[in-house]
């Protein structure tokens, strides 16, 4: 029997009450130290009131010189675990699943006054500064701020870790033969562009026992750059070592234009969850219901992630049920009788038919 979209589903013992994920979308609100504010605990909360399966913060940034942009959320310092447990707590409290991604931005590092790393001493693109080329030493300290971010999300209470491989950043730069020109073990053929991944993920794997996703571009778009191929072969490793799912996006290696369209991430999803046999996640340009059912009953991928859509729309999976014609379970507190509130208050006297509220 094939899977549907507004099933539960589950992944090491974590149960998702459906297959719609909130994608990871930054939103350059934290404060200069990092810290999440009241704003992402409103964001994300109001995405799993709205009946997300599972919500995923933007990228957490590892290093203090690992923001993507001004604001973003940061995950290097123990300081800055309280308010990621209110984000967690939120999303618990309507039945939520939440998952942070953890990252570097690498070259593409949005703070000025920082300084920027990279594989290779090679800009982004032709206004980019240049970066600094990584030592294996600096190498050695990423890995390590991996570790110590993934036990900064353990005591957050987070579900779902996920290692942003993706998007021209630091570990994408890694993977990419147009931004690793390194002639050291960590540069060359895919294993040795794939050497700061595994020691990251067996860095991660080594903390953490709950599901683990990666966030990869499984295309370049750009000649002599990675293609689906190249991510067959990667994807294969990534479940040798214990990745639960991952999440295919594309681009951003290179600044190139990219036509987008409708699903048109989704065959690379398709391609690497069928020829590796690793859970995958379909993100891009899925709008409608209609469109993720499809997605998820053809087995093109095993979640969709939602990200534009979901910012128009907190309530997009209410949307999509109502354009399935399938029930959901709403949240408890807009119920007549269901609130946990109401547990603890004296009953209310029955409401005619015609009070009831229509969710």
């Amino acid at each position: 029997m094939s899977a549907t979209l507004l099933e539960p589903y589950e992944i090491r013992g974590v149960t998702f009450r459906n297959r719609v994920a909130m994608s990871p979308m930054c939103m350059h609100s934290a404060t200069a130290e990092g810290v999440a504010t009241d704003f992402h605990v409103m964001h994300y909360g109001a995405r799993a009131l709205g009946g997300a399966g599972l919500v995923m913060t933007e990228t957490a940034a590892v290093t203090s010189n690992g923001p993507i942009g001004p604001g973003d959320l940061g995950i290097w310092d123990d300081s800055q675990i309280p308010n990621l447990r209110r984000i967690v707590d939120a999303v618990h409290l309507v039945g939520g699943r939440v998952g942070v991604q953890i990252g570097h931005a690498g070259r593409q590092l949005g703070i000025p006054e920082r300084t920027a790393v990279a594989p290779s001493a090679i800009a982004w693109g032709p206004d980019s500064r240049v970066p600094e080329e990584l030592t294996q030493e600096g190498i050695a300290d990423i890995v390590e701020a991996f570790r110590a971010a993934t036990q900064r999300a353990i005591e957050a209470g987070f579900d779902v870790i996920e290692v942003h491989a993706a998007h021209g950043f630091l570990l994408n730069e890694f993977l990419s033969p147009i931004s690793n020109k390194r002639t050291d073990e960590y540069g060359g053929d895919h294993v040795g562009r794939y050497r700061i991944v595994r020691e990251v993920l067996d860095a991660v794997r080594g903390e953490w026992s709950g599901p683990l996703f990666v966030r990869i571009s499984s295309t370049d778009y750009v000649d002599e750059g990675n293609t689906p191929d190249d991510y067959v072969v990667f994807g294969r490793w990534m479940k040798e070592q214990g990745v639960d799912l991952i999440d295919v996006s594309s681009g951003g290696s290179a600044p190139v234009k990219v036509s987008s369209f409708p699903g048109f991430q989704v065959p690379a999803a398709e391609r690497i969850r069928r020829e590796v046999g690793i859970r995958t996640g379909a993100v891009g340009r899925i709008e409608s219901g209609q469109q993720a059912e499809d997605i998820v009953r053809n087995g093109r991928a095993d979640v969709v992630l939602i990200g534009r859509e979901m910012l128009k729309d907190p309530f997009w999976v209410r949307t999509a049920a109502d354009e399935l014609r399938e029930p959901i379970e709403p949240p408890a507190q807009y119920t007549r009788y269901g609130s946990m509130w109401q547990r603890t208050q004296p009953p209310l006297p029955p409401a005619p038919m015609d009070e009831t509220v229509a969710v």
